[in-house]
């Protein structure tokens, strides 16, 4: 049996919910929110879809009381404001550091075992919040950047190559923010392929270009942050994680000297099991990519520091 707590009952968290449900990715799932009657009423809709989607997992929804949530094997943290037009993720640090840390005391309380995916923006920042405050192992916190931001890549991939997107692979590192984030271009593929071989450098630049402002891209023409590739992608990394997939994913991990880093949370290649981050595995990188890190790991410390300038830690 196999139990998963998303907290924050948004968009993103409830779309989350509702992939882990119609996928059977665990038996339970718990729906929590602040809000009276949010959490209970999506998880509702969810399960009556159930004979019509033709799965067998429960849905619980609950408004603020963690108890519910004991025992959970996989705590998905969505919660916090989300991004609006014209705002950063960094922005964001100053209310959603509050509530991240607040979340994942209760949540631990009842489920002092459970594997953390962390959502919340900014995503590094938060994830790096919750290993430092609470000094839990490396392997269980993970920040959900990577297997969007690498989604992001392959459906950019796949309209400029016009094929299915299954058929690319590709992967991003770094920072999950606009400027941050790397899209790794010399290991991208198609059917087994360098994209090189399909596609100029002018073309691959511009996938490159428009999966860094993604994100941005949804909210300008949705006025509010994306939710269903970011809920479906945290489900993903939840799967790899509840079904011990070992999948190799991108996602923000605490370093401690892995490509030349430490006392860090950023996006790097790591193998997801049922204990969480693995292994990180150090990718060669091309001279370009490795000065890119640089400066993705440059800005993400500019953003934590921010923690510590507002005693959040």
């Amino acid at each position: 049996m196999s139990k998963v707590t998303v907290v924050g009952a948004g968009n993103v968290g409830a779309t989350c919910a509702n992939v882990l449900a119609v996928k059977e990715i665990a038996n339970e799932v718990v729906l929590i929110d602040i809000k009276e009657g949010v959490a209970e009423g999506k998880a509702m809709d969810i399960m009556q879809t159930a004979q019509l989607m033709g799965f067998d997992t429960k849905v619980t929804g609950v408004t603020n009381d963690y108890s519910v949530t004991a025992n959970s094997d996989v705590v998905v943290i969505t919660s916090g404001i989300p991004r609006k037009p014209g705002m950063t993720r960094e922005e964001l640090i100053g209310v959603n550091a509050g509530i991240v840390k607040s979340v994942v005391k209760s949540v631990l309380e009842h489920s002092p075992n459970a594997i953390l995916v962390i959502v919340a923006n900014p995503m590094d920042t938060m994830a790096y919040l919750t290993i430092k405050s609470l000094g839990l192992p490396r392997n269980r916190v993970i920040g959900m950047g990577g297997p969007l931001d690498s989604s992001r890549l392959k459906y950019f991939l796949s309209e400029e190559l016009k094929c299915n997107p299954n058929e690319v692979e590709g992967i991003v590192i770094g920072g999950h923010g606009d400027t941050t984030m790397i899209p790794l271009m010399s290991h991208a593929t198609y059917k087994g392929y360098p994209v090189s071989t399909f596609l100029s450098q002018e073309r691959i630049d511009d996938v490159c270009q428009k999966t860094m402002v993604g994100g941005a891209t949804l909210t300008k023409l949705l006025g509010t942050s994306a939710w269903m590739a970011p809920g479906a992608a945290a489900s993903f990394l939840t799967e790899a994680i509840v079904k011990d997939q070992k999948k190799l994913l991108p996602v923000s991990a605490y370093l401690e000297g892995e490509y030349g880093m430490k006392d860090i949370m950023i996006g790097v290649p790591c193998i997801i099991g049922k204990n969480g981050i693995e292994r990180i595995v150090e990718l060669p990188l091309t001279a370009d990519e490795k000065e890119k890190l640089k400066a993705s790991e440059a800005a993400v410390r500019k953003t934590n520091n921010i923690l510590y300038e507002t005693k959040a830690l």
